[in-house]
């Protein structure tokens, strides 16, 4: 039997000012996962004497990779389990290589009861350095009814 998964908080449960910070490594085998999933052959991503001759000077990680760090955790954190990404602007301000660590934030910017959804700042830095910013608009899961007895008389 499978184990039911706790639900993130609901939109009551979420205040202005929480901050969420957690650091992602970017390691080979997480590049080779991705590029394999998504058949993303770019140079720029792979191939060290490729990019060793354009200005970034060595391979980049895939800006849709680092977007799935953050996914990932409001997937799991914040709000959590069941609530899913609407909108999100996120411009990223510096290249991110291989191997290299980084702290992302998310901070609950708005709470939006009436229209179910909350928007977070994101950030995430290189040291000192940002690298990537923007806003998302995340909708938190619904609180679902109790249930009964009577649930399963449709079956």
């Amino acid at each position: 039997m499978l184990k039911k998964r706790k639900l993130g908080r609901t939109i009551r449960e979420i205040q202005p000012g929480e901050k969420l910070v957690f650091q992602a490594a970017i390691e080979d085998k997480d590049l080779l996962l991705y590029l394999g999933l998504t058949d993303d052959a770019n140079p720029l991503y792979i191939q060290h004497d490729y990019a060793s001759q354009t200005p970034l000077g060595k391979p980049i990680v895939p800006t849709v990779m680092l977007t799935g760090m953050i996914t990932s955790a409001v997937s799991k954190y914040l709000p959590g389990p069941g609530s899913y990404i609407t909108r999100q602007d996120l411009r990223f301000l510096r290249p991110v290589y291989h191997y290299e660590t980084l702290e992302f934030l998310l901070e609950v910017a708005e709470v939006d009861e009436a229209g179910h959804c909350v928007t977070l700042n994101v950030t995430a830095t290189r040291g000192a350095e940002t690298v990537l910013d923007g806003t998302l608009s995340v909708c938190p899961p619904h609180a679902l009814p109790r249930f009964d007895g009577r649930v399963l008389e449709n079956f």
